[in-house]
């Protein structure tokens, strides 16, 4: 299904009957990402998955974005949807798109699960993502497939599970080039270190062990920056941990989900 906000038309799909819960998907993967954890926990309550600004079935203007323009296009989203408030789950990109809706609309979260994501990039960081942004300019999105897969799951899950490498390389593969180039604009810039202490709502962050993009340091420093927060570190798992370990990811998820809800 679409629906026009924020000025582009945003695609999304919901199941399920119960308390919203919203899931955000990373960088160069669209909403089929979650599925594993909608079949999970669709019986229990109303899922909302959804493509960001660029990826899937969303519209794909020329960028450069902004994680708060990412954060307003959730917004128009729930405003569209009549969705006042929601458990949120945000993976990578989808995880500082969490953490900038948090501080700027507190009141609209019950609880808030980030994945695999960071609160700070340094400066030094940003030649890495100017490197992707040519790359992907001069070569298109088929040069990024598998030093993506390569970065996102252990080497043992990949020679395992073909079919899965299949699956989200094939996510990557159709992820429009302006959509990926507009959130590598908006990723690096990512700063949320000195406000992480104003988030209030029950918050879960949960971490692959072997994750090398956004390491366990990464996500134990916004776990020691938000008050109460719940710090998860998934073993054998490296960047889409819900994919890669999904029973231990829908177990510690769904007793967190239930328990602030």
């Amino acid at each position: 299904m679409r629906v026009k906000a924020n000025g582009i038309e945003i695609n999304y799909e919901v199941e399920g009957q119960g308390p919203w819960l919203v899931f955000s998907h990373s960088l160069a993967c669209h909403l089929g990402m979650w599925y594993e954890q909608a079949v999970a926990l669709r019986d229990r309550y109303r899922i909302l998955r959804y493509d960001t600004r660029g990826h899937g079935k969303t519209s794909a203007p020329a960028g450069p974005y902004t994680l708060e323009l990412l954060a307003d296009d959730l917004l128009g989203l729930l405003d569209a949807l009549g969705i006042d408030r929601m458990h949120f789950v945000g993976i990578s990109l989808g995880g500082m798109i969490g953490q900038v809706f948090a501080l700027r609309h507190p009141e609209r979260l019950a609880s808030l699960t980030l994945c695999d994501t960071t609160s700070y990039y340094p400066p030094e960081a940003w030649p890495m993502w100017e490197e992707r942004i040519r790359v992907v300019r001069e070569k298109g999105m088929e040069a990024m497939v598998e030093p993506t897969l390569a970065r996102w799951f252990t080497d043992a899950f990949r020679a395992r599970r073909h079919d899965m490498m299949k699956r989200i390389g094939a996510m990557i593969r159709a992820t429009p080039v302006e959509g990926y180039i507009g959130c590598c604009h908006a990723i690096p810039k990512i700063d949320t270190r000195a406000r992480l202490k104003e988030i209030r709502c029950p918050t879960l962050v949960i971490v692959g062990e072997e994750d090398a993009g956004t390491p366990v340091a990464m996500a134990r420093a916004i776990h020691e920056a938000i008050p109460g927060s719940r710090l998860a570190v998934i073993s054998q798992a490296s960047h889409l941990c819900n994919l890669e370990q999904t029973e231990a990811f829908n177990r510690i998820l769904g007793d967190f989900v239930d328990a602030a809800a």
